[in-house]
């Protein structure tokens, strides 16, 4: 799936110019799922927590009994050599990934022989800070590890998320605002939630239905060196209902800000507006 222009693939050793053809169609990850990636940026010149999202991706591809082959080191210098084809000015997204090639005597268990690797990197603008989304609530809720790989960013878990969106959207939302198992927060369709009360900052607690993201551990690590005060708790729809102000948290545009959940409505508020700040100025500022 192509989102974005420009495309570039690592594969087989080398770097190819356009969207590459990288899998068979009998491969293990074609017909049964067994895929995995990760996403990073690179703005201006610069790829914030880029060897974290390589580190990250072969801890993925361990959870779904892939046998990551390249290290995330090398991962990472890889990356750099794509990006020297493009401008410095550009915005695009990396994506590293794996899938599985051949399966056991069952096929449904792939084989540690064997792994596809690939490197896709497209152009994607960054969206403008005056963007923001709203959240509408769904039926639809995050799994729990016992019934899928919920510590992979795998890509078998994307068309739960899409029920997600789909159903939001239909009734004029931007994302939706998710439960986990037990009927709690767990974070938006794509990506990690945040909601401020009194000037303090709370997030759903971590508990092994969604991944909690490299992002969001970057914006808790600044608010804190900033001297705010941010909570893992579990939250409640109520306690979103309650916040003066609510942003997303992703890699893909670092920090959205929300204007409205169900019938609630919120201002672009100053924590959302320092967050944002804080994190360029620490990206920048490690480049």
């Amino acid at each position: 799936m192509a989102a974005g222009t420009n495309i570039r693939t690592y594969f087989d050793g080398k770097w190819h110019e356009g969207d590459a053809m990288i899998i068979r169609a009998a491969d293990h990850g074609a017909w049964l799922g067994s895929g995995v990636f990760d996403g990073a940026r690179y703005v201006n010149g610069i790829a914030p927590d880029l060897a974290a999202h390589c580190a990250r991706v072969n801890r993925s591809a361990r959870a779904l009994g892939l046998n990551p082959t390249v290290a995330a080191d090398d991962m990472v210098q890889i990356v750099w050599d794509g990006l020297a084809a493009y401008a410095k000015d550009a915005a695009v997204y990396i994506r590293p990934m794996y899938w599985g090639i051949n399966g056991d005597v069952t096929a449904i268990v792939p084989s540690e022989e064997e792994t596809g690797f690939a490197v896709c990197l497209e152009e994607i603008p960054m969206a403008p800070e005056t963007a923001t989304t709203t959240l509408g609530q769904t039926r639809f809720r995050r799994p729990v590890l016992e019934s899928a790989v919920v510590n992979a960013k795998a890509g078998c878990l994307y068309p739960n998320n899409a029920r997600m969106l789909r159903e939001v959207r239909a009734r004029g939302f931007g994302n939706a605002l998710v439960a986990d198992a037990m009927g709690n927060v767990a974070e938006s369709a794509t990506a990690n939630v945040f909601m401020v009360r009194d000037g303090e900052v709370f997030t759903p607690i971590a508990n092994g239905t969604f991944l909690a993201g490299i992002t969001r551990a970057r914006h808790m690590g600044n608010m804190r060196d900033d001297g705010m005060k941010v909570h893992e708790s579990v939250l409640t729809f109520d306690d979103f209902r309650n916040a003066d102000e609510v942003f997303l948290s992703g890699n893909m545009t670092k920090v959205t800000p929300v204007t409205a959940f169900e019938d609630t409505q919120y201002q672009v508020g100053p924590v959302t507006r320092r967050v944002r700040e804080m994190y360029w100025d620490w990206a920048h500022s490690t480049a």
